[in-house]
């Protein structure tokens, strides 16, 4: 007997840019996406981002989590977690919770992690900050470096 549970949620897709096909202007997607051709444009992804070893991408990027592995010029904002594989090459600025770069990876712009807590922004932007930083705050960590890997 077949058993109907209307309670389960459908599998999640993935959407596929393919090798070889170039896309110009906006993509928004709930579910997960695979870029292993080329965008120019903006990406907004309710899922998880992947930029295959092969894949391009010029513009911005927003998403919950991204593995990158691929070539991205531009911005890339993620809300929790973002892989760079051995193979990844960033240049622009990176915004997210948590970063993880693999050996090899290449990274030339800024990178700003973490949350601050909203009481210590204001008053670093008062320029109190030196006593009014919570205990348990998460720190905000933001620089501009190269990461290049020689042989």
């Amino acid at each position: 007997m077949a058993r109907n549970d209307s309670s389960a949620s459908p599998p999640t897709q993935i959407n596929l840019i393919a090798a070889g096909t170039t896309l110009e202007g906006t993509i928004s997607t709930k579910d997960d996406i695979r870029v292993s051709g080329q965008l120019k444009g903006t990406l907004k992804v309710e899922g998880k981002a992947i930029i295959a070893q092969e894949g391009q991408v010029e513009g911005e990027v927003f998403a919950v989590d991204a593995d990158v592995a691929g070539f991205l010029k531009g911005e890339i904002t993620i809300k929790e977690r973002l892989v760079l594989k051995s193979t990844a090459r960033i240049e622009g600025s990176i915004k997210t919770t948590r970063l993880i770069v693999e050996e090899g990876a290449i990274i030339d712009g800024t990178c700003r992690m973490g949350q601050l807590d909203p009481k210590r922004a204001e008053a670093l932007k008062a320029g109190d900050g030196a006593n009014t930083a919570p205990k348990q705050a998460q720190p905000s960590k933001q620089g501009t470096f190269s990461m290049l890997t020689g042989d």
